[in-house]
């Protein structure tokens, strides 16, 4: 259990950077390329250093995470602060569970703060947005095949119904194609989903981009933000001509399994990080206590 989460210490003397890269490897004014190397060298592992773990409230009302008496700190040097106390809690969380070594590639909570903290290759929101509407263009579920039958019968019948809820849902058109060149989306759909993308925070817009990311679907990362699909639901449609092949052809023992459920914890990690990034009020203390 998450010891001391709840204590709000106001001082603490000492700042940590976990990361430990060595001063030589890190300048403020290196070229964005080497920006992004060293940042990226932050998923290593390393021994567990120490006992407890606590959230504080600083100044501006913003929330940081301390282990034992030291404040914890981003790759690129900054206190790791984040807007609120929920995602405060999720992300010491991830630092308490932990066990004798730091597994970073497991803590995406943490990765996240950390993308949004650091913004390591100092992208605007506008870039962002551009980005997560480019997926539409090649999206996962707007792509499909014209053989075998199972597998057209298979498209039809799961993506089908989620292509239909967000046309109705955003009141858009997108469609479908079997063609190389994928549907002709129409510029009125863009532009609905990027004045929708618009209304999310930088913080919230950084993990809705991990999810598409990682879906490579900007209409299932829409379905699983608006809570209309499961992560289970939107991880399996994202992977739905690989399931097909899977049942026919069988699959290399645990491998399946391991990648099935590492994009599971990836994508509900990013979909949690969405909705405590657009938080505003602090947990309720019975809520801490569960």
């Amino acid at each position: 259990m998450l010891r001391n989460i709840c204590r709000h210490h106001r001082q603490f003397g000492q700042v940590i950077w976990p990361f430990a890269f060595p001063q030589a490897q890190y300048v403020p004014s290196l070229s964005t390329h080497l920006q992004k190397a060293s940042y990226a060298s932050a998923t290593t592992e390393r021994k567990k250093f120490y006992e407890n773990v606590s959230i504080s409230q600083g100044e501006g009302g913003l929330f940081e995470i301390n282990l034992d008496k030291r404040k914890l700190k981003t790759p690129g040097g900054k206190l790791f602060t984040v807007p609120n106390e929920a995602l405060a809690i999720a992300v010491a969380t991830e630092w308490d569970v932990q066990k004798d070594t730091l597994k970073f590639y497991t803590m995406h909570l943490t990765t996240l703060c950390n993308t949004a903290l650091d913004n390591p290759t100092q992208r605007t929101k506008g870039q962002m947005i551009s980005a997560a509407l480019k997926f539409l263009e090649t999206d996962t579920i707007c792509y499909r095949v014209e053989e075998p039958p199972g597998l057209v019968e298979l498209q039809r019948n799961e993506w089908d119904p989620v292509m239909n809820w967000i046309e109705e849902r955003y009141s858009v058109v997108i469609g479908s194609s079997a063609s190389i060149m994928g549907p002709q989306i129409p510029e009125e759909t863009k532009e609905t989903f990027c004045q929708h993308l618009n209304s999310y925070n930088f913080w919230s817009l950084t993990g809705l981009e991990y999810v598409i990311t990682q879906l490579k679907s900007l209409v299932l990362s829409f379905g699983l933000i608006d809570r209309h699909l499961s992560v289970e639901q939107a991880v399996l449609l994202s992977r739905l001509e690989e399931e097909y092949q899977i049942q026919r052809w069988g699959n290399v023992e645990w491998v399946h399994d391991y990648d099935m459920y590492e994009l599971r914890a990836r994508t509900a990690a990013g979909a949690m990080f969405v909705h405590l990034s657009s938080e505003s009020t602090a947990v309720k203390r019975k809520i801490l206590q569960d």
